[in-house]
């Protein structure tokens, strides 16, 4: 069945008029805010409510990501196999219920670490099917030529809810109790789904009835072999993979830094932390017109290596004034990821057949995403070592070379992304 996507879906200014866009734009758009209050709301409950020493903290916020590790793969195997437009309006329903649990527990007086790291894991678990759907289902609302547009509207609202997030969730835990924020990201999820539902453009059907499905695993090694045997693909998913390793060595070091080394309170380090999403803010918005006047391809390996070099004012922060290198470094750091991941995923969704879109979605989280609990781990290994100031260096500098991956392949030779290059021969 052909899908039917409105007419004057053709640029980006149309898609303010797209309704199922502007439904999906707007659910997501609350559900990223109150997603953004459960990782500070959690690590608080458990320290001030339950006594949970550091490790313990450590391993509560390390479960999230986990998740990523243990079902990514599978999760793209699902995603392909059924309609994504009902699997994410379940993972919306079910991510508010499992969080609503814990008011209850708290209200019952039977909250305990266990039931916050299940929480945790099964919140995170179902983010991954999630996210994996929803990068495979953007591609379904809209045409190819607005999905640069639509990923760097969707990229904007993710750095204006890491902005906003925090400072919701600080005013809502001092407003009415820990547990009780919680809440609020639980009706978040159902505003998601709600919007959701809403949706009226008709999906493909995900399988065709008179093939035989192969066996579960084969699916699920046809999206890791596609994004291992493209010649880009598996230079971005690369580059994607190094930036995150290296971004979070710094990044895990962010609060020691600014409380040790520039001797900030904790409301000064807030704000100068928001700065950072603030260029994420700006990045989506202007990833559009930058990608139609680079190149929709060309724009991928200048923004990690070119558009990243300011970070370098990270480590070059000190007390005084100079505090303001750290803000306006995270800045440029984040408005060329932004440009970088808009860039990509929209680059992925364009070469991927669709049929396989969740598997390779699938695969390219579970790289890029491992990569993360890695780096964070190996920042604090360094600072022990090194120190802050050089781990910083060390992080910045890596991230930002790892945008070599990109450079030397057969993307540099390319302006915009082509019909078919899958065909592309590697450099």
């Amino acid at each position: 069945m052909t899908e039917t996507k409105p007419a004057a879906d053709t640029g980006r200014p149309s898609l303010l008029h797209h309704r199922d866009f502007m439904l999906l734009w707007t659910g997501q758009a609350v559900s990223e805010v109150g997603s953004m209050i459960t990782p500070f709301v959690l690590p608080f409950l458990a320290v001030t409510a339950l006594d949970a020493s550091n490790f313990q903290v450590g391993l509560l916020t390390a479960l999230g990501t986990l998740a990523f590790l243990l079902v990514a793969l599978p999760a793209g195997v699902v995603v392909d196999r059924v309609a994504r437009h009902r699997l994410m309006m379940w993972c919306d329903l079910s991510r508010a219920a499992v969080i609503a649990t814990v008011p209850v527990a708290w209200y019952l007086g039977t909250l305990t670490l266990t039931h916050l790291c299940a929480v945790t894991l099964v919140t995170g678990s179902l983010t991954v099917f999630f996210d994996v759907a929803y990068q495979s289902y953007v591609p379904v609302l809209v045409d190819k030529d607005s999905l640069i547009d639509a990923n760097g509207k969707l990229g904007t609202t993710s750095s204006a809810a890491a902005t906003l997030g925090p400072t919701v969730a600080g005013v809502l835990v001092a407003a009415i109790g820990g547990a009780r924020a919680l809440a609020a990201d639980a009706v978040s999820f159902l505003v998601s789904a709600t919007s959701l539902f809403l949706i009226r453009t008709p999906e493909p059907k995900p399988t065709r009835p008179d093939l035989p499905r192969p066996a579960f695993r084969k699916e699920m090694s046809e999206g890791l072999g596609f994004v291992v045997g493209h010649p880009v693909l598996r230079r971005i998913v690369a580059c994607t993979a190094t930036v995150n390793l290296f971004s979070h060595m710094a990044s895990a070091m962010e609060i020691p830094f600014l409380v040790r080394e520039l001797g900030l309170s904790p409301s000064r380090a807030g704000l100068l932390i928001a700065l950072g999403p603030a260029g994420g803010v700006l990045g989506g918005l202007l990833a559009g017109r930058l990608a139609r006047t680079v190149g929709t391809a060309r724009i991928i390996w200048p923004a990690p290596l070119a558009l990243g070099l300011p970070s370098y004012l990270i480590p070059l922060a000190y007390p005084g004034w100079r505090v303001l290198l750290y803000g306006i470094g995270w800045f440029a750091f984040t408005f060329g990821a932004i440009v970088y991941n808009t860039a990509q995923v929209t680059y992925r969704q364009q070469i991927c057949p669709p049929e396989l879109l969740g598997r390779m979605n699938a695969a390219v989280r579970w790289v890029v995403w491992g990569t993360i609990p890695l780096g964070a781990l190996l920042g604090g290994v360094l600072a022990t070592w090194l120190g802050l100031r050089t781990t910083l260096w060390i992080g910045l500098v890596g991230a930002s070379l790892g945008g070599l991956w990109v450079l030397f392949s057969p993307l540099r030779r390319l302006r915009d992304v082509e019909p078919n290059p899958v065909a592309v021969t590697a450099s």
